[in-house]
């Protein structure tokens, strides 16, 4: 691992998307930049978000320990535009590559081990404990047993919550962004448990429309523009 032991995330699930630079010891990162991206812009924001976050504090992308990317769920494009430019990054300069979920992140945001996001259609993205995932609508809800205390932070997902789970204890925060990836992140960052480049793919937990609806149609991942090349 690099000795300057430096992180790049980037988040472009959400509404609004992010890139952050932080500096990692064994309990904790740094973050000494974030730059936040519009939403519906990500393809041509991302790129120059992270050679300027880079040139900002004077480093080469080879300087950098690993990527981070939120993988999903969230917007299909979105989801994407992040993981094509990570993998393009990521072969270019040979970085690993750790990849976190949105809800995760969400969650450690708000101290506890579930949360919602809004998935639209009156439905959530649901993370319910460590690792499990699910898209649920009020029947799906009716289902399952409920959690003590869920991480939010849409108004549209509190409300869906609260009329399928009204005793259900609801924390509000803020949007996970690229520096909350950088900390979910970090223990696999220490134990060198990166995830495979080439296998990366979207965690979008609901299907696209082209699969509900018609025949499945491949979009391309978006290529990837040079970014630091030092």
């Amino acid at each position: 691992m690099s000795e300057a032991k430096l992180l790049l995330g980037i988040d472009t699930c959400g509404p609004v998307g992010s890139v952050a630079l932080g500096r990692w010891t064994a309990n904790a990162v740094e973050i000494l930049g974030e730059t936040e991206l519009a939403g519906r812009s990500y393809s041509a924001l991302l790129a120059p978000a992270v050679r300027d976050l880079l040139a900002a504090a004077g480093l080469p992308l080879a300087a950098l320990t690993a990527l981070v990317v939120t993988d999903g769920p969230g917007s299909f494009t979105g989801v994407r535009v992040g993981l094509a430019t990570v993998k393009g990054l990521a072969e270019g300069a040979g970085l690993p590559v750790v990849a976190v979920t949105r809800l995760e992140a969400l969650a450690l945001k708000a101290n506890t081990t579930s949360a919602a996001l809004d998935a639209h259609r009156n439905e959530v993205f649901l993370l319910l404990g460590e690792g499990r995932e699910l898209l649920a609508g009020a029947d799906e809800l009716a289902q399952e047993k409920q959690t003590e205390k869920i991480a939010v932070c849409e108004d549209a997902a509190a409300r869906v919550l609260a009329s399928a789970w009204p005793g259900v204890e609801q924390i509000h925060v803020s949007a996970p962004t690229a520096a909350d990836a950088l900390r979910l992140a970090l223990p696999r960052v220490l134990a060198a448990r990166f995830d495979d480049v080439a296998e990366l793919d979207g965690h979008y937990i609901r299907r696209s429309d082209a699969e509900i609806f018609g025949p499945a149609s491949a979009t391309p991942l978006p290529t990837m523009p040079e970014i630091v090349r030092q």
